[in-house]
């Protein structure tokens, strides 16, 4: 894993890709899949394969930990093998005065054990504490355990070409060099015996396509080896051969990788994904392959580094997460986030049909700091408590609301919420929603999403507060709904300490469908029941639709936003007979088209006039009447008038213009190219300078982005009603965020 700074430069476009394969959907039960006997290494075959098995969805929660000869110096990040030998860097400067020149003490010797200038022996060589060491492979599974892991395992490879078991096609492994110990196995022992699934991580991918670029070209073949020099396609076969003795070796049940897999040479990816499946299947396993880039959402389970998406998204994801900001290994001095932040970054992140893989970053002994463990300790605390609103759970309709947006992508820090954040899970029946709060709210509790316009609660049985031990509660007085939400009335006081509470509201049958606040629900079955599919604006193709938890030709229910439409083709690629929806249909049976949509758009509805109220200012987007062409679009206070009502209308290629309904002229962006330049107006004439994006950002809230320049509209912050709209470039804060209202 290499460090923030240097990863965003490479994961940046991947991420791109991934989400926008998948943008729009999270699946409420997942269409079904059947995997095949026998995987052949072509995409067409892998793709076959069910890429998040109902264990890997059911767990919420692993840990895995960079831990290896980098962790030797200690020092600036899991990337100092490749950062010693940059000249000036930090690491450069560090070696040099602790070790000597990279060229006379080379990387090599913290694997084979050299001194430093002041005499002290340097090697990766932990003991066993049955051998009078610190390491203890049963005491890390015991810890992962404790921390409420569902599955745990090591980095067996990072960029730096260590193996860390026995390997047959690399020497420099942990059996043959340094500690002389299959560390692999030890802990695929440890964390089976504590009946853990297991991870294995490897790096590998971009061990031989830049990591050791500096480092000088050897003439001893082994050295060739550890240092990536062995040429193209001998370094895709050790890539696929190292892959293939971690499987023999471990059968492991998630296959992990990081980043530049698009930079292996095709055939042997292929090679791998058929051969780690076919191996799974001869031993009666479901396992995950997860990756960065390189692979597809449609086998294999994509991985957003310390991060995670915005809103709920569809397939199921997952984040890997450190748990320090600084570094992926030990470093001396190394920080560590609060158990609030990694706490409330998990709900967050199982709430947005996600799971999250936590790293710890042990010595090089073998020794875990009492401050990881006191953070995982923390989590472990909360989920054997609380636990039953996170495992085996699944994401609803909508992720939650409140004021703390978290992910966005991938490098978004964990942050702390509020007692106005709640996030909701529901069970696997989908007969109970739990609403867990991030902090006490007090004696009272509103949750806005279960408006009365939004979701009928009139099968809700009861509403009780998980109570600190875990299978109690403490039961509530029946709630309050209206138009603002649902109200509930708590303990005058917190009953306990904790990092979230956890409201079960149960039903006498299924969760009533909750009315979108943007997009649109398609359902498998008649009156909104079964598996279904939460859809944002956008268009939706059939490979789109199974992707998002839906096969083509099994939708028989639909319920669009209110303002929205749903135009379904009976083909692919929207071709066919076509049929729009602008309301709810519980039953699609009645008019005809059951079981018969195969592509579908999500669209505003061209006819419905919108208010467009920014969230930071509450002030509504206004056109100020009859103005003359090229006059700055302003916000004002809602007071319905046609100034500030504006209708949406697809253009082509998911482009909107916005069109004022006094004065017919539509938003335009005049080519604006720097953060602050005002929104402006003029008549229509099809410029992609009046092109505008809607994404829903969740709750609710969206962003509309520019076409030519890609900016979006600011409200500006806690302005005045009159002022100027802008523009500025996409980030976190809620003065570009925009909601929509039906007029």
């Amino acid at each position: 894993m290499p460090s923030s700074i240097n990863r965003r430069q490479f994961l940046a476009g991947a991420t791109c890709v991934a989400a926008a394969a998948v943008t729009g959907g999270v699946f409420g039960a997942g269409a079904a899949q059947a995997a095949p006997s026998t995987y052949t290494p072509a995409w067409s075959s892998v793709n076959q394969h069910p890429p998040a098995p109902e264990w890997f969805q059911d767990a919420k929660f692993g840990i895995y930990f960079h831990w290896g000869v980098f962790s030797v110096p200690a020092y600036d990040s899991e990337w100092y093998p490749r950062n010693m030998y940059i000249s000036g860097s930090n690491a450069n400067t560090h070696h040099v005065a602790t070790y000597g020149d990279p060229a006379v003490w080379p990387y090599h010797n913290f694997i084979n054990g050299a001194n430093d200038k002041a005499g002290h022996f340097n090697q990766f060589a932990p003991g066993l504490k049955s051998a009078g060491g610190n390491f203890d492979p049963d005491e890390w599974a015991q810890l992962f355990v404790d921390a409420g892991a569902r599955y745990a395992g090591p980095v067996a490879e990072h960029h730096d070409g260590y193996s860390m078991w026995d390997s047959q096609v690399n020497e420099w492994n942990s059996v043959a060099k340094g500690p002389k110990l299959d560390l692999l196995k030890l802990f695929t022992t440890a964390i089976r015996a504590k009946n853990l699934k297991l991870l294995v991580a490897m790096h590998h991918a971009y061990h031989f396509n830049g990591y050791y670029d500096h480092v000088p070209a050897q003439t001893d073949p082994s050295l060739k080896k550890l240092y990536g020099q062995l040429g193209s396609t001998a370094e895709n076969q050790l890539w696929y051969d190292k892959l293939k003795e971690v499987v023999d070796h471990a059968r492991p049940d998630i296959l992990w990788q990081d980043f530049d897999l698009d930079k292996v040479d095709e055939t042997q990816r292929l090679n791998f994904l058929s051969y780690y499946y076919n191996q799974a299947n001869s031993w009666g396993k479901e396992v995950v392959a997860t990756y960065k880039d390189g692979f597809n959402s449609h086998g294999e389970v994509f991985d957003y580094e310390r991060g995670g998406p915005a809103d709920r998204t569809a397939p199921y994801w997952l984040t890997d997460d450190s748990i320090s900001s600084s570094s992926w290994c030990y470093t001396q001095g190394i920080g560590y986030y609060s158990i609030q932040q990694m706490l409330h970054s998990l709900i967050d992140r199982v709430s947005k049909n996600g799971n999250m893989l936590l790293n710890i970053a042990p010595m090089a002994d073998g020794t875990i700091p009492q401050g990881q463990k006191d953070v995982l300790l923390g989590i472990g605390d909360y989920l054997k408590r609380f636990g039953e609103s996170m495992y085996e759970t699944r994401a609803w309709t909508q992720y939650g609301e409140g004021p703390t947006r978290m992910g966005g992508g991938a490098f978004t820090a964990p942050l702390v919420g509020t007692a106005q954040d709640i996030r909701f899970t529901r069970s696997k029946g989908n007969t109970v929603l739990y609403a867990t709060v991030l902090g006490w709210p007090g004696s009272s509790l509103k949750i806005k999403t279960l408006s009365s316009d939004r979701i009928s609660l009139s099968s809700l049985t009861s509403v009780k507060l998980l109570d600190s031990t875990a299978g109690t509660y403490i039961n509530l007085a029946a709630p309050t709904q209206d138009s603002s939400g649902l109200t509930v009335t708590l303990p005058s006081s917190a009953p306990y300490t904790a990092g979230a509470y956890a409201l079960k509201l149960s039903f006498s049958g299924q969760i009533p469908p909750l009315r979108p606040a943007v997009g649109a629900v398609v359902y498998q079955d008649v009156n909104y029941s079964a598996n279904y599919a939460v859809l944002d604006p956008g268009t939706y193709t059939s490979e789109q639709l199974q992707l998002a938890g839906l096969d083509a030709q099994s939708i028989s229910s639909l319920r669009p936003a209110a303002g929205n439409q749903i135009v379904a083709y009976s083909g692919d690629n929207f071709t066919g007979t076509s049929w729009t929806f602008t309301a709810d249909n519980p039953d699609l049976r009645v008019t005809g088209q059951n079981d018969q949509i195969t592509s579908l758009k999500v669209q505003f509805n061209p006819a419905t006039y919108f208010s467009i109220t920014n969230v930071t200012d509450g002030l509504a987007l206004d056109s100020g009447g009859n103005v003359t062409s090229g006059s700055n679009l302003k916000q004002y206070t809602w007071d319905g008038s046609p100034n500030l009502q504006w209708q949406l209308v697809e253009v082509g290629g998911g482009y909107y213009k916005l069109v004022n309904r006094t004065n017919g002229m539509v938003a335009d962006g005049w080519g604006a190219t720097s953060n602050g330049s005002p929104a402006q107006q003029a008549a229509w004439n099809g410029s992609t300078n009046q092109q505008w994006t809607v994404t829903h950002r969740g709750e609710g809230m969206c962003t509309i982005a520019n076409r030519t320049t890609g900016l979006v509209l600011d409200g500006g912050g806690n302005v005045a009603s009159g002022s100027v709209t802008k523009q500025w470039g996409y980030g976190s804060s809620t003065n570009l965020l925009w909601t929509f209202t039906a007029q």
